[in-house]
Order: C-alpha cells, then structure tokens, then sequence
C-alpha cells in the first residue's frame, strides 16, 4: 500500500464515527504497509467511540515492524489511546507496547486533511524527557524530522549497529534534530547534527570502550546499494575511549575529528579521517577495515609541536604495557605510519630537540633529533642523534647512528661509540626488526666496552668507591619475547684481579620488574684493597670465588649460589685484623676461638691465616650457609696459623637475607664495634 492510505483510512474511520449518535466499532485488518523508510505487516486497526461519548478509543496493531536501513525490528506492537478532537484535526495519546520492550508513550496528531502528522515517543510515565518527537509534512512528503530531547543514547543501538555490529552503548543521552529523507527513487538520507552528554560504549571482548564523552557532532548518513556512506564531523570535549592497548584521555577543550566511511561487502574503507588537539596532536590519514574490525591498511600522519601532553592523554596504554607510566616528553615531533594486513609497511619519525625521561630515572635521553626511517619493502637511509643521556645515574656522551632499513629490518650502516664513564661504549652491527605478523620485536648485535671507570661506575650505583677499569667484549647479544640475552661475556680488572661475568640475561629490560641472571667468577682479587674499600677491617690475600644462578628481581637479589675463598699465593701475607675478624663474626653468626685467653687477643693487631671460605646459596630469602669445612655443630670459616691462633666458626646455617644485608650495611657503615669474649 502506499503510505497515504494508512493515515487516509484511519482518517476515514475517524471522521465516520466521530458525528455518530449511537456507539459504534470500526475495525480495518491490511495484510501490509510498505514505505521507503519502514514496512507494516499483519497490521489491525480498531476504533470503538460509545454513544454520546466525548472521546473513543483506538487500537492499532502490527504483526511486524521492519525498518532495515534503520536496523530497527519490533514485533507484536500494540497500541491503545483515548481518541480526541482537536480542532478540525484529531489527537491520540498513549502506552505502545512491543515484544521484549519495556513499554513507552506514543502521542499521534493529525492535522486537518492530513495536511500534517505528529507524533511523539516518551517514557511511559508523561511526556517530558526523555522525548523523541516525529514530524510528517504533506507539502513535502519525501521528509520526515525526528526531534531528540535527552534521548538516551541506547534508543539508537538498531541504527549505530548498521555501521558496528559489535558495539553496546551503556549510558549517555542525545539531543538534536533527525531528517530523514526517503524519496521514491533514491535512496534513504539521514541527517543529523547531535550533541552527546557523558555517552559509554563498550563490545562483548573489552577490546574497545568509551565513557564520559561529551561530543557536538553532525552526521550524514547515505544508504547507497554498495553499502551505507557515513560522514561524522565535529568536536569531542572530554572522556575516555579504549581502542585495544590505546587509551586516550580527551582534555576538556575540544578536539574536531572527522571521519568518513564507506561499507562494503568485505568491511569498511576509510577515505579520510583526522582529529585535532590543538598543540598536542594533528592527526590525519586513511584505511581499509575488515568487517571484524581488522585493519587491513591504514596510512596515518601525525605532529606535535608540544608533545609533554601526549603521555597522559594518548599514550599512557602503550606505555603501561611497556611498564613506562609517568614518561615524560619534551619537544616535538612529527611521525608517518603505513600498516598492511596488520603489520608495519613503512614508518618514519623525526623528533626534533625531543627530551624523553622514564620513570624512577631508568633512562633518558637529550635533543634527539633527526629521522628514523623504516620500510617493509626497498631500503631508505636515515640518521637519529642524541646531545647526551643516561641509564639510571649512569651518563653516556652524544651520539649519531646511522641507520638503514631494507625489507622491514633496521640495521647501522657503520659502528658507533658513545662516551662512557671515563671510557666508551661501541656499538657493532646492530639491527632491530619492528613487531610483524604477530611476533613481537627482535634486536640483535654485538657490544664492547673499553677501559670504564669503575670508581665512576661504583658511585653512579650508590656502591663505595674502589680502583679499576672494565672491559669486555659481547660478541652477539639478542632481544626477543621481552628478553634480553648476551653470548661471550665481560671482563672486569679491579683490585689487581679480574672478574668475569657470563651467562647475562634480562627478562623485561624496559618493562614492570625488570629481571637479570649472571654468573659471576672472581680470580685473585688483593683482599687488602677491597677491605679497604668497604670498610671492613684488614685482611690481606688472594681471594677467589663464584657466584652462579644470580637472579635480580627489579634489581634486588632473589636467589644465587655464591662461594667465596682465599688461595696462598707465593710472596703474599695473609693476615686478618682485629675489626675483621669481629666484623666476620658479626655478619655470620660466628664465634671465635683461640690458642690463648680471649682477654689477651687486644694486645695483637692482627693474626694469620691458613685458609677462609664462605657459602651461601639464597633461596626464598633464606641463605643457607657453609664454610672451609664441618667444625663441630657449625662449620670453619676462618682457619688460623701460627701464635696466636685463631679460628672462626659459624653455626647459623640459615640466615634471612634482609637480615644479613642488614648486617654488612652496618659494617661498611663502622656501625659495629669490636666485642671480645
């Protein structure tokens, strides 16, 4: 039927029995109403107006009501109003009810010769807010205007899953005007400026959410026979919106975005889209969409001319991930981003005076400036310098890294060496493969540090100053999966000894609780100047030892197996001081024995030695403890030699940590006075 003869019929009805003096029923089935905007079926209409009575009643309804452009589907819809004059036209006002709906308030007016239509759709309970009005004008028929008044915003989840079928909107209202124009022989046009008041969506996986927005939009909605065309412009002001690991905090200026859609039977293409927060962010591009919402392309452009905003509003998902919230940024910096089927096809980013600070001072960099290119297919050169930096309190000189890029992997074009605590750090063939077809990223290369200062080093780790150069040479080292791993290993002169450190590895080196594992040997270290260093008393010898299976938890120590012991060597004294001895036994647990009265071992300053050796293997913070050798109930760990001796014997062989770490900071601090027994 055409879509006059439905309100014509009912007008009919209305008139016939409105100048009837005795009470009358008039009823009308029709199998189907079809329009351009929606279709009836099963649709029964009944008038009952009682003798002499000022008003009667209506009763219209519909089997099905089917707007598929729209996405809106009702079925068993019934409504009932008391039937009234008005003026020359008619009015009907009340509950329509459908199935699995909660029931709302629909008011009808008829204007004189249908010259006009209104109707009206509210909450149940009366007339005002929320309110959705219809407007239908005969003069212009193709028309129909839709007013909103605090709709909420979950009134148009048929029409928005037209476009995301995956999307659930849990709070928020709309306001603003609908037209829809529905001609004969086009298609349906929907137009619609909106504003939207602390709107929330989210999808069934988490994988997007939206809460708290605020937003004046205009949208421009075209049902074409190759898919809905969609236009949104306008300006967001405030909220938060989750897209994946992205988390953006809208400041409370606004930000105009624009987006421009069209579907199609494999997903969406994206012709152009930008947003706009001024000095913070300029973002432009375009992309193809898959109908689950993956991203089959996607080319984006963005700048910053003020890039401190960007951790808190855009970055702060990515960041937390990286275990890097509360990175601060200063400078600006501009980016171009290409994806392919999900992976990087080409990326080039140029900071400019760019400062960048990790949190807890992890790492920084100064003035970066320049350009890192990288493509998937081809190669491109680039260069990317830095005036200065530093790794926790660790400070590294300036630096220019030339790079290039071939088939999607980024390598040096040539070594570098960066200034390093009295030394340098060279770099050799060094490459990073960016995150691809599902795998995270990989670095490799080699690394070599030549003569660094360890009295530098010692003081940047909050360690007491001692003598020494380190050097070494990493032939290989290796990240992937969030681990850090090196092959060869590092060797350190100090003390006229050497320590070798192997089997280096970090598990989240950038990450929440980074995590390091190393044995460690040490080769005839003068135990004279490293007492001396740490304040422990005077001891003299060679002193030799491992430490193996050491695990650092966010740099404290959670488990080792650590052997520690002197060896003769020719030529050399081995002798123990008084406040050595009582700074051993304090530490340990220990006891002390002698050839001679205990009163009578002040008058020596110091005693010799045969042997000493110590162990501990730490386990769920409890170091178990051993020595040269069983002595009794406990275990050596000094062996005197010649008058007057003296032998040391532990016999705690379980030691808290915490407790002992304790004990040896009291000693390098002199907290501990000597006490003879």
């Amino acid at each position: 039927m055409p879509r006059a003869i439905l309100p014509l019929l009912l007008l009919l009805l209305l008139l016939g029995a409105a100048d009837a003096a005795w009470a009358r029923t008039l009823t009308a089935t029709i199998a189907r109403v079809t329009t351009p905007v929606a279709s009836l079926e099963g649709v029964e209409m009944r008038v009952h107006w009682p003798a002499g009575a000022a008003e009667g009643e209506l009763q219209l309804r519909a089997a099905r009501v089917d707007a598929p452009d729209l996405g809106y589907r009702f079925r068993d819809v019934d409504w009932r109003c008391p039937l009234r004059r008005d003026g020359q036209g008619w009015r009907c006002d009340g509950q329509v009810r459908q199935q699995r709906g909660a029931p709302l308030r629909l008011a009808l007016a008829l204007a004189p010769r249908m010259a006009n239509v209104d109707a009206s759709l509210s909450a149940a309970g009366g007339g005002g807010p929320p309110r959705l009005a219809v407007h239908y004008d005969r003069a212009a028929p193709d028309i129909t205007r839709i007013d909103l008044a605090a709709v909420p915003v979950a009134w148009a989840q048929a029409l928005a899953s037209q476009a995301w079928s995956a999307g659930r909107f849990s709070a928020g209202t709309l306001d603003g005007t609908v037209r829809v124009h529905a001609p004969r022989d086009g298609p349906l046009h929907v137009q619609a400026p909106l504003t939207l008041d602390g709107v929330g969506f989210d999808t069934a996986d988490g994988s997007m959410a939206g809460e708290g927005l605020d937003a004046e939009l205009r949208i421009d909605w075209r049902a074409l026979a190759a898919g809905p065309r969609i236009t949104v412009d306008g300006a967001l002001r405030g909220g938060e919106l989750l897209f994946g690991n992205a988390y953006v905090a809208l400041p409370a200026h606004p930000v105009a975005v624009h987006v421009a859609l069209q579907g199609g039977a494999d997903g969406w293409t994206v012709p152009a889209f930008s947003a706009s927060d001024p000095g913070a962010l300029e973002v432009s591009g375009h992309a193809a969409l898959a109908g689950d919402g993956a991203v089959h392309s996607l080319d984006l452009s963005l700048r910053s001319d003020a890039v401190a905003a960007l951790p808190e509003r855009y970055l702060s998902g990515w960041l937390g991930i990286a275990g890097l919230t509360g990175l601060t940024l200063e400078g600006a910096l501009s980016a171009e981003l290409a994806l392919r089927d999900g992976s990087l096809h080409a990326l080039a980013l140029r900071p400019v005076t760019l400062d960048v600070a990790a949190p807890d001072g992890r790492f920084a960099f100064h003035g970066l400036d320049g350009e890192l290119r990288i493509v998937a297919d081809g190669s491109a050169d680039s260069a990317l310098g830095w005036r200065g930096g530093a790794l926790g309190d660790i400070a590294f000189g300036p630096a220019r890294l030339p790079w290039r890029s071939r088939d999607g992997r980024l390598a040096l074009r040539e070594p570098v060496r960066v200034a390093l605590l009295g030394g340098e750090l060279a770099l050799s063939g060094l490459s990073l493969a960016l995150p691809r077809d599902g795998r995270g990223m990989e670095m490799e290369g080699a690394v070599a540090v030549e003569a660094l200062d360890m009295a530098s080093l010692a003081k940047a780790l909050g360690l007491p100053a001692f003598p020494g150069t380190l050097s070494g040479v990493i032939p290989r080292m290796h990240y992937a999966a969030e681990r850090l791993a090196f092959d060869g290993g590092l060797s350190m002169r100090a003390f006229d000894g050497e320590v070798r450190v192997s089997s280096l590895a970090m598990e989240r080196p950038f990450g929440v609780a980074p995590t390091l594992s190393a044995d460690i040997v040490l080769d005839g270290l003068d135990m004279q100047s490293l007492t001396g260093v740490f304040d422990f008393g005077s001891i003299s010898g060679r002193l030799h030892g491992q430490v193996l299976g050491l695990r650092l938890v966010d740099w404290q120590a959670t488990g080792f197996d650590a052997e520690l012991h002197t060896e003769a060597r020719r030529g050399v004294r081995q002798r123990i001081s008084q406040r050595a001895v009582q700074n051993i036994s304090s530490v340990g647990d220990a006891s002390f024995v002698t050839s001679l009265q205990g009163q009578l071992l002040a008058v020596f300053d110091d005693f010799g030695y045969r042997r000493i050796g110590i162990s501990c293997r730490l386990a769920n913070g409890v170091c178990a403890m051993a020595g040269l050798h069983p002595r009794g109930a406990g275990f050596a760990i000094v062996e005197g030699a010649g008058l007057p001796r003296l032998d040391i014997v532990g016999y705690n062989r379980n030691v808290d940590w915490e407790t002992l770490v304790e004990r040896l900071a009291a000693v390098g601090s002199g907290d501990v006075a000597p006490v003879f027994d």
